[in-house]
């Protein structure tokens, strides 16, 4: 179907921001300009005092983790861990991952995200069928820890993910692995992972460096850094490997992930409340790394906003950098869109221009968070929120329209995932 969204304010390439029509065409953009005679569009969106941006891309999270929300914080991360997260998480059931996945996905599509990329695990399948019906895109993995017993049939159960989903919902899903962390891969597994990926074509999601421990742990084992000795396992000359938080890095570490263009995603709101470290952002692009952004799992943010993530973003390197410049406001929401679609390895995504996907999320400016309006790209990274997220489109179907989700029940998965979560956290 051809869908036509008229007279919008659209946040071009540039970071201009003209008044203009978008034209779509099934699951693509046709065309943004003047609207030609011969397209004769089925839907009609009136795009008047909106802002439209593209989709944002959620570079890392842990989608059913939304069931543990505020269930464990102020905490330090290994021990948030050990003692609570990972407890709770082995009771979860295929219920469980199902419920907690559509929530995260409906607060997703509320904040105008349209593309997650998740790892977690068991029953990612069901991640997999809840991101089928909600409607948006996923970067799906079976998080994998090495160390335990069943590390094989963990990684199986990766396998058996990608073959029954990659590529499925119109290519909405997208199927990588994901080995957990080195410090729960020793070299061996990660060496049986990175073959099994590369026969199949696979890229690689994993967390890499994020907090001090975990680099010091792996000196005193290996006697190097982690990135140094994963680099030698294989894992990196993947199809694709996209490394979460990259917090602590010295200059080996930067030089490796040149050498194998790993492309990180960076999460400003876990890193800081988890006190992991700040990512060096600012060095990382001008090293011409891909950076991401991603909210990590909503028990250690505890949302999935990207657009505070994005917000998190420009301001955070800013006063660590003793920097106004260290990163400016387009180049946070680029994070958020263009350079997530890239870190996630989907082509022709992030961006509002003819030829590419359409995933596009328009803002309401009819409120005072957006005026006077002397730059929108800097009213939308620094003054509004996403309670001005009104419609929502992925892959060319509107999913949310007139704050209306289209897809599915949100007050029958609230309720749900509410029932699952006192079951699963009962005392």
């Amino acid at each position: 179907m051809k869908t036509l969204i008229k007279n919008v304010y659209v946040v071009m390439p540039d970071g201009t921001t003209p008044v203009t029509n978008i034209m779509l065409d099934g699951q693509n953009i046709a065309a943004i300009g003047d609207v030609p005679d011969t397209f004769r569009p089925g839907k009609v969106i009136d795009g008047k005092n909106h802002l439209a941006v593209p989709g944002f891309v959620n570079a890392h999270t842990h989608t059913s983790m939304t069931l543990l929300r505020s269930y464990a914080d102020d905490m330090a991360l290994m021990d948030w861990l050990n003692d609570m997260v990972w407890p709770a998480e082995a009771k979860m059931n295929e219920e469980d991952i199902y419920w907690g996945a559509m929530l995260a996905l409906v607060e997703m599509v509320r904040s105008g995200t349209t593309t997650f990329a998740d790892m977690y695990g068991p029953y990612m399948n069901r991640v997999a069928e809840a991101t089928l019906d909600t409607g948006i895109r996923g970067v799906l993995s079976r998080g994998i820890i090495g160390v335990a017993p069943d590390g094989d049939k963990k990684l199986q159960e990766n396998v058996d993910l990608y073959k029954e989903f990659h590529g499925s919902g119109d290519g909405r899903l997208t199927v990588m692995f994901g080995p957990h962390a080195p410090y729960t891969c020793p070299p061996e597994f990660l060496q049986q992972v990175a073959k099994t990926a590369q026969s199949l074509g696979a890229g690689i999601h994993i967390h890499m460096h994020e907090t001090r421990t975990e680099v010091e742990d792996s000196l005193r084992q290996y006697g190097k850094r982690p990135f140094a000795w994963v680099a030698e396992t294989g894992l990196f000359d993947c199809d694709h490997v996209l490394a979460a938080h990259c917090v602590h890095l010295d200059d080996n570490d930067i030089a490796i992930m040149k050498k194998y263009k790993i492309n990180a995603a960076h999460n400003p709101g876990s890193n800081m409340k988890l006190a992991s470290g700040v990512c060096p952002v600012p060095r990382l692009l001008k090293e011409g790394i891909v950076m991401a952004l991603g909210t990590d799992g909503a028990s250690s943010n505890n949302n999935l906003d990207m657009l505070e993530e994005v917000n998190l973003a420009a301001m955070l390197h800013k006063v660590n950098e003793y920097d106004p410049l260290a990163v400016p406001a387009f180049e946070a929401l680029k994070m958020g869109t263009e350079y997530g679609a890239k870190a996630v390895g989907i082509d022709k995504l992030g961006r509002l221009e003819a030829g590419c996907k359409a995933d596009i999320t328009l803002f309401n400016m009819n409120s005072p968070a957006w005026f006077p309006r002397n730059n929108l790209v800097s009213l939308l990274v620094y003054a509004a929120n996403s309670g001005s997220v009104d419609t929502v489109i992925c892959n060319g179907k509107v999913i949310m329209e007139n704050n209306e989700i289209k897809t599915v029940d949100e007050e029958r998965i609230c309720y749900e995932a509410q029932r699952c979560a006192e079951r699963l956290l009962k005392k």
